[in-house]
């Protein structure tokens, strides 16, 4: 005889995402399993979970109520960017939500005078770059991933990229912050100011990789674009040699924006992969970029 018990912990998930097509609208909620596939993870290949649903809210309220009915219900919650992670940060858990931000996409306002832009999480680098080039500024961090990567996706695991070195990774380009917590509350952190007062809060959240709740608006820096900029290859013969000239060069007070080293493994891969042209009789070389 078949049991007509059903488990109690599936039928709150089915629950949950009734109501969740209730309050955001049932084209914001994925259920479909082909749908679902495109959420099971990020760009980090070796971990693989389909989600039970995906809400895909446009506001910071919607992202609140649907934070709001995953704590009802007990239903883990996953916050996915753009999926380019390669942390597993945006793998979901068994029977989970997956909340993207990816119709939270505006950016709401540029303050020029005080180069500063309020934007969405769901904005990606390049776009925010794009939108004030005109003025002669853009948007400092630069991961390989910045033309489709998103601020939320970098604020979460306080991204960076070649030219950290002299602008400094994501905290060091976001004043304020706009989060829902686990409860559903929505709270604002920081603002307009380099140095607010009180408890740093903002620096606290970037890079918290999602615990400490969603973040759906940012207020980023925006930084002058450089007027001239040169890239150099120096090509040495030992990595000892390329080493000791990365430790001359810091030393010597000028702060390049990029300076990557490349073993002689890695070079003669590259070149037989992409023929570069790069010199198959060097030990290393350094690739170095000077803006001003």
């Amino acid at each position: 005889m078949q049991s007509t018990l059903r488990n109690p912990y599936r039928t709150a998930v089915e629950q949950c995402i009734r109501d969740l097509q209730a309050a955001l609208g049932e084209d914001a909620i994925l259920t479909r399993p082909a749908d679902l596939l495109a959420y099971d993870g990020d760009a980090y290949p070796m971990a693989r979970q389909t989600p039970a649903a995906v809400a895909l809210p446009a506001t910071t309220e919607q992202t609140a109520a649907a934070v709001r009915l995953c704590a009802r219900y007990g239903i883990p919650f996953v916050p996915r960017g753009a999926g380019t992670g390669l942390s597993g940060g945006a793998t979901p858990l068994p029977d989970s939500v997956v909340i993207s931000t990816a119709r939270m996409n505006r950016i709401i306002a540029t303050d020029i005078p005080n180069r500063r832009a309020l934007v969405e999480a769901g904005c990606t680098n390049i776009s925010i770059s794009d939108a004030v080039a005109a003025y002669g500024l853009h948007y400092a961090p630069d991961p390989s991933s910045q033309g489709v990567c998103t601020i939320g996706g970098n604020i979460a695991e306080n991204a960076g990229g070649p030219h950290t070195l002299k602008y400094g990774v994501t905290v060091n380009h976001v004043t304020g912050l706009t989060l829902v917590r686990p409860s559903g509350d929505v709270v604002r952190l920081g603002g307009m100011a380099e140095e607010p007062s009180g408890y740093d809060l903002v620096g606290l959240t970037v890079g918290s990789e999602g615990t400490f709740g969603i973040v759906t608006e940012a207020i980023v820096k925006l930084t002058p674009v450089p007027a001239a900029v040169r890239t150099l290859l120096v090509v040495f013969g030992t990595v000892e040699a390329c080493t000791r000239a990365v430790v001359k060069v810091l030393a010597s007070g000028v702060i390049p924006c990029a300076l990557e080293m490349i073993d002689r493994t890695i070079l003669m891969a590259i070149e037989d992969a992409f023929h570069f042209g790069f010199p198959r009789e060097a030990g290393a070389v350094l690739t170095v970029e000077i803006d001003g």
